[in-house]
């Protein structure tokens, strides 16, 4: 999480996870309501962006086209996939609307800066995803921070010490858990090289 202060003209943004480009654009998700996080807005999710090579930082909210549910956007973990074949740039959201765990997949607009819907993933073994890092256009690495879906179960299962959470791989023709047993699965990344995935985990 971050929280951008409003100095150097920035807008403040709370509950905020960030990805950015390589010429430097960022995107900023806000407005994350989740258990044990204070929530200092009841408005729905937003996504933004920010060219931290402009020197007055000015951050402009995304407007998201298609057949996209807006007052539910509950937002996570985010990443960016750049199509090598045609430039093209994929947002992957992690959202929870209504306390659920699924993943949503826009192309990023820059004419327009706004976000096409694409689609909506959703999976048994995508039970309560925090981070996400995009491998290509449909397919990615995410982590799991709880076991159970049950609200009072995921209060105290950091009590119980139990090492179940793990990271998920999925493409349309594949998902399956590639890493598990650990207390908890945070952030997830991929080096430059793209040959080693990265995570922030706590083992026991």
């Amino acid at each position: 999480h971050m929280c951008v202060s409003d100095t150097a003209n920035v807008d403040v943004v709370e509950n905020c996870h960030i990805t950015i480009l390589k010429d430097g654009l960022a995107f900023l998700s806000t407005g994350l309501k989740y258990p044990g996080l204070p929530s200092y807005s009841d408005d729905p999710g937003k996504i933004y962006t920010l060219n931290l090579f402009n020197s007055d930082l000015k951050i402009k909210a995304l407007n998201i086209k298609g057949d996209f549910d807006k007052d539910s956007f509950n937002l996570h973990g985010i990443s960016v996939y750049t199509d090598e074949k045609d430039g093209a740039v994929y947002l992957f959201v992690v959202n929870h609307p209504q306390a659920n765990s699924q993943v949503e997949i826009f192309r990023f607009v820059e004419d327009e800066n706004a976000l096409q819907y694409i689609s909506t993933i959703r999976h048994e073994l995508l039970h309560n995803v925090n981070d996400i890092v995009a491998v290509g256009t449909e397919s990615f690495y995410a982590t799991n921070d709880h076991y159970f879906t049950n609200e009072i179960l995921k209060f105290v299962e950091p009590f119980l010490s139990l090492p179940r959470c793990n990271i998920v791989y999925y493409s349309p023709q594949t998902v399956q858990v590639v890493a598990g047993d650990f207390l908890i699965a945070n952030g997830v990344n991929i080096s430059h090289d793209k040959r080693k995935t990265l995570y922030c985990l706590m083992l026991r």
